[in-house]
């Protein structure tokens, strides 16, 4: 170094040399700059184009020069390039001058480039014009480095946050195509039966699609791509390129997905639309995509075996009721005239099936009547259980006509037999039908009418079919209203007992009363019992009625007692579900006690559903009541399906006839017969024979010539409050029975 010039550094001044700089100087650093450097004109030309700028884009410096800067942009912006300048000439507003970014370019191969750029601008010369320059820092792998990162980092964020995997899906399509552009991103799977199916793919062209999707893999091909993941190219481009170059697509970068377990999940795929040919650089994007690719198709398989669990019965992989019903929900909610059938199917005598060849073989029988059920039904027909041996099947675009063909196919179908544990058994139907729109406006009516015409099917057409009529449709309206109301006028203690005197036909005292239930409601009006009882037993009420009535009657007969009428007995009326409850006779052992009753004075009446039920729960409860000392009488005998060897075995203390037999007692020699033979029966068994209905003096003789024991009837009084009967019990209505009875015991014996 010139000592002078080190002087001069040590004194502060600067040495003549670098004060010197000129234009050239400048340019020739520009030249050396290890960026790429490009500048511009007033008219949007290339007026610098330094060597690393050469290296980038893989233009050299004269084909470049003197050309429009839109030359360096990828092809999809060149069309509005300009004007995007034009506007910060104009306005002055730096929204990209004085910022750096990072950008996405084409070279001269036709690669994409990513870089990091920072432009800046300075008026020039006496005419003080507008130059631009932009330094450019290739940036390409360790930019992809990055976003593969973030994608991998908002992928995960978004599966913990319970994000629908499909949505996941299209976000990685969406930003792996940002990261190349002018690309197709799409996700394939591989599903149980190696067929492709696309879990993601919005850009893919449907004809393209179309055809993936209709491919299955061979074991060699996953052969292949269990070796090498790369061979996935081969199966979703080499077979198809003719294809994808008519629908735009040029090039592709495939990589097979592997799942933990080692298995090939699914495929990972990459269309350019650019007819250049690409680098590699592409496929270690796919590559990098590949981990967190496996980790959302592992997400939806999880998911679609959730979906399996919640909507699908198990047994049979028919959807559940609860899915059906959603799946009637989609079918109604379709745009314009839509119609179709609702089928609920029940297998007659199944519980046979069960109790005799055990629940393995009975499970083995529904599943072989399901797979029956899918044969006889096309692709677009929908196939659920609902529960134990019912089936719905949803026959879209379906009338009555056709509805009530494809019933008669099934039932047809069914009588070909199934081999079960080496019996062959044959299937009998009960099917309901219900059609929308005219059956319901959603779910809950189609499949409610249905299973009523299923119902009304199992007792009037055994092994046939039944469609809804609009007689099960107004029975189904009426039991959703009376039920809400009864639920609401017990809740209001708004029901009443009346009673019915019963007399000994011996005496003409006062041998008991029967406690009626009543229900006169405050909009509705008076409801007959025959049909609240049968709405009380369809919604579950009815055990609440029995016990409200026990707890009613005893009380009354205390009330009674108070204002001097003595009530020997009060006969209670209920059902067989609550004989099936355990905890009755321990109800009515609580009651009596509260009451300071004797048991005696209770008679609890059983219907012939209660005889003939060989429910252990129910016989021990009769047994238990009749011990408490609490009466036990059979109502409506002879009605139904009595069984002498029955009854000789229950605890019975009492025997009703029915009043269907006494109504023709006085012309009809049958009913005299039965009646005699009752009677016969009850005396012989040591039990007290009651008569219901009796209306005429003409009966009452008869039933005293049959020594029959007790009646009940108009002839002595209807049922009524507690307070008429004490009044009636005081009255001449009471003097007038006994008055009957008198004198018909006094003509008998006068013929005697």
């Amino acid at each position: 170094m010139n000592p002078h010039d080190a002087s001069a550094m040590t004194s502060g001044q600067t040495p003549a040399s670098e004060l010197d700089m000129t234009a050239d100087v400048s340019l020739q650093l520009l030249e050396q700059a290890t960026d790429g450097v490009v500048i511009i004109n007033e008219r949007n030309e290339v007026v610098f184009f330094n060597p690393a700028a050469e290296k980038l884009w893989g233009y050299s410096e004269s084909e470049v020069l003197g050309r429009n800067v839109s030359c360096l942009v990828p092809s999809v912006y060149r069309g509005d390039h300009d004007s995007y300048i034009y506007k910060n000439r104009k306005t002055g507003v730096n929204r990209i001058v004085g910022t750096s970014r990072e950008v996405t370019f084409e070279n001269k191969a036709g690669d994409y480039i990513s870089g990091e750029m920072s432009i800046s601008t300075a008026l020039l010369g006496p005419e003080q014009k507008r130059y631009y320059m932009a330094f450019m820092k290739g940036v390409t792998e360790e930019s992809h480095r990055r976003k593969l990162l973030d994608l991998q980092n908002t992928v995960f964020q978004a599966i913990s946050n319970d994000m629908l995997v499909e949505d996941v899906a299209d976000l990685v399509c969406r930003e792996v195509e940002s990261f190349v552009p002018n690309t197709v991103s799409v996700i394939i799977l591989l599903d149980e039966n190696n067929r492709l199916s696309i879990l993601s793919g919005p850009g893919l062209p449907r004809r393209y699609a179309a055809a993936l999707e209709n491919m299955a893999l061979t074991e060699g091909d996953l052969a292949a791509l269990g070796n090498d993941l790369s061979e996935a190219n081969s199966i979703v481009w080499d077979s198809y390129r003719s294809l994808g170059i008519s629908l735009g697509l040029h090039n592709c970068w495939a990589s097979a997905i592997k799942s933990r377990n080692g298995r090939i999940s699914g495929i990972f795929a990459l269309y350019s639309r650019n007819q250049y040919k690409l680098s590699d650089w592409p496929q270690k994007i796919v590559s990098g995509c590949v981990p967190f690719c496996s980790v959302v198709i592992e997400n939806y398989e999880a998911q679609q075996h959730i979906s399996q669990l919640a909507n699908h019965d198990s047994l049979t992989g028919f959807l559940n009721r609860t899915a059906i019903h959603t799946v009637i929900k989609s079918m109604i909610d379709r745009p314009g005239d839509n119609e179709f059938a609702v089928f609920m199917i029940d297998i007659d005598r199944f519980r046979d099936i069960n109790d005799t060849l055990g629940h393995m073989n009975g499970d083995a029988f529904l599943k072989a009547v399901a797979q029956r059920l899918k044969d006889l039904s096309r692709s677009n027909y929908i196939l659920s259980r609902s529960g134990g041996d019912e089936f719905v099947i949803v026959v879209p675009d379906c009338d009555e006509d056709k509805a009530v063909s494809f019933a008669e196919s099934l039932i047809k179908a069914m009588q070909e037999p199934i081999e079960i544990a080496g019996n062959l058994l044959v299937v009998s139907l009960g099917i309901g039908i219900s059609l929308f729109p005219e059956n319901g406006p959603d779910s809950e009516s189609l499949l409610g009418h249905a299973e009523i015409a299923m119902r009304r099917c199992k007792k009037e057409a055994r092994g046939g079919y039944c469609v809804s009529s609009t007689a099960d449709n107004r029975a189904a309206q009426d039991r959703l209203l009376l039920g809400s109301a009864l639920r609401d006028s017990l809740a209001k203690g708004m029901l009443n007992l009346h009673y019915q005197p019963q007399v000994d036909i011996q005496t003409g005292k006062l041998y008991g009363v029967e406690a009626l239930s009543r229900w006169k409601h405050p909009t509705l009006g008076n409801i007959y019992p025959s049909r609240f009882i049968a709405v009380a037993e369809d919604t579950g009420q009815i055990e609440t009625i029995g016990t409200w009535s026990l707890e009613e009657a005893t009380r009354q007969i205390l009330d009674w007692e108070r204002a001097g009428l003595y009530v020997p007995t009060v006969s209670v009326n209920l059902s067989a579900a609550h004989f099936r409850n355990r905890g009755l006779p321990a109800l009515i052992e609580r009651i009596l006690k509260d009451r300071h009753i004797s048991p005696d004075r209770l008679c609890v009446e059983i219907t012939e559903s209660v005889m003939m039920d060989e429910n252990e729960d129910t016989m021990e409860g009769l047994a238990a009541i009749r011990n408490l000392g609490v009466g036990l009488s059979m109502d409506d005998f002879g009605t139904g399906y009595s069984s002498l060897s029955r009854l000789t075995r229950l605890p019975l203390t009492e025997i009703k006839i029915d009043r269907s037999f006494i109504m023709n007692l006085e012309h009809d020699a049958n009913a005299q017969a039965v009646t005699t033979a009752v009677i016969g029966i009850g005396n012989r068994l040591g039990m007290t024979v009651v008569t219901e209905g009796v209306e005429t003096e003409a009966q009452l003789k008869l039933l005293q010539g049959l020594n029959c024991d007790v009646v009940q009837g108009y002839l002595f009084a209807r049922p009524m409050p507690p307070a008429e009967l004490l009044e009636w019990s005081q009255g001449p209505a009471k003097t007038l029975a006994l008055e009957l009875i008198a004198s018909d015991k006094a003509e008998s014996k006068t013929k005697k």
